[in-house]
């Protein structure tokens, strides 16, 4: 390797990824920009095994190998904050304090995606209130069914069916020694966030947001894998702007794939329905939360390998501040 050239990781597949835009590049007047930018992006948000190392100059190396390199570093940058944001909280949990947090945003921000993965991080279950009542629903009971009727409709359920499951769900946690909990999906009105309280303390609140016209698009390309239940999500957005919004889709693995369902309320109608009746009671509970210091905005900008980094920097320093 001469001392122009740079060792780095190409993932599997790369090689024939670069030879795809390389051709392309030699002929622009053929190649369609939508697909260029797709196959870019699904470069950098490709998180495989990393193949043998091999000599790349940056200065001549294809897109997709540059785009590689960029990735990796910043996988390596998400997990040295995982691991301090892992000592954080063990910190504060050995100093006898619990961890009770919430993510707050509109529905398909992403709140479930970022919560799943912190959460492990955290040590802590993830709660989810639409998991919660997708489950009552999904198990046929009576309150299930009447739940059913209410969200096929794009409406928000009545407090006392959420409350009343999800105390269930926090008592029994306490009883098994859960260390904490971060619940998203809940609550969305200031009453809901007052009955909260009276059977658990919330310490953080995150905010998560993102453009509203990029929500609905997420919601209508949701799906989930009927057989193990597991989501995904087959939009490939691409807004330019300063900084251009990029989330490549997050599909499904191939044993997922002839498995996948709809939800029967993301529907681009049913959606805008339930955005507005969301905006409608988000702005008093983030007030509620806000005024009493535990609320942090977080604006959802790029797809999870960016986003990961920010918000992890943004929750290990809120951790850290914690007293103990």
């Amino acid at each position: 390797m001469g001392p122009r050239g740079l060792a780095l990781w190409i993932p599997p597949g790369q090689v024939k990824q670069d030879l795809c835009l390389s051709a392309a590049a030699a002929a622009p007047m053929h190649t369609n920009q939508r697909t260029m930018q797709s196959l870019r992006r699904s470069i950098i948000s490709h998180r495989a095994a990393f193949a043998p190392v091999v000599s790349v100059n940056p200065l001549y190396a294809p897109a997709g190998a540059v785009w590689g390199m960029v990735a990796q570093r910043r996988h390596k940058s998400t997990d040295a904050l995982a691991d301090e944001l892992v000592s954080a909280c063990d910190e504060l949990l050995a100093a006898g304090k619990r961890i009770n947090w919430v993510f707050l945003g509109a529905p398909g921000v992403g709140k479930g995606t970022y919560a799943s993965r912190i959460s492990k991080l955290m040590k802590i279950p993830h709660i989810s209130a639409g998991d919660l009542v997708r489950d009552e629903i999904k198990r046929g009971t009576e309150l299930g069914a009447r739940m059913s009727a209410i969200t096929s409709k794009g409406q928000l359920l009545p407090d006392a069916m959420i409350l009343d499951i999800l105390k269930g769900r926090v008592e029994k946690g306490i009883e098994e020694g859960e260390r904490g909990f971060l619940l998203d999906g809940f609550p969305r009105t200031v009453a809901q966030a007052e009955e909260l309280n009276k059977f658990t303390e919330v310490q953080q609140v995150m905010n998560l947001g993102l453009r509203e016209d990029i929500l609905v698009e997420k919601c209508c390309a949701r799906r989930v894998c009927k057989e193990c239940g597991k989501n995904f999500n087959i939009a490939d957005i691409y807004h330019p702007g300063d900084p251009p919004i990029v989330m490549p889709p997050l599909n499904p693995p191939a044993g997922c794939e002839d498995k996948m369902e709809q939800r029967k309320d993301d529907t681009e109608e049913v959606v805008k329905a339930r955005l507005q009746v969301y905006k409608d009671n988000s702005v008093p509970v983030e007030e509620f939360y806000r005024t009493a210091g535990m609320l942090t905005d977080f604006e959802i900008k790029s797809g999870i390998p960016e986003t990961m980094p920010r918000i992890l920097k943004v929750i290990l320093d809120i951790v850290r501040s914690t007293p103990k």
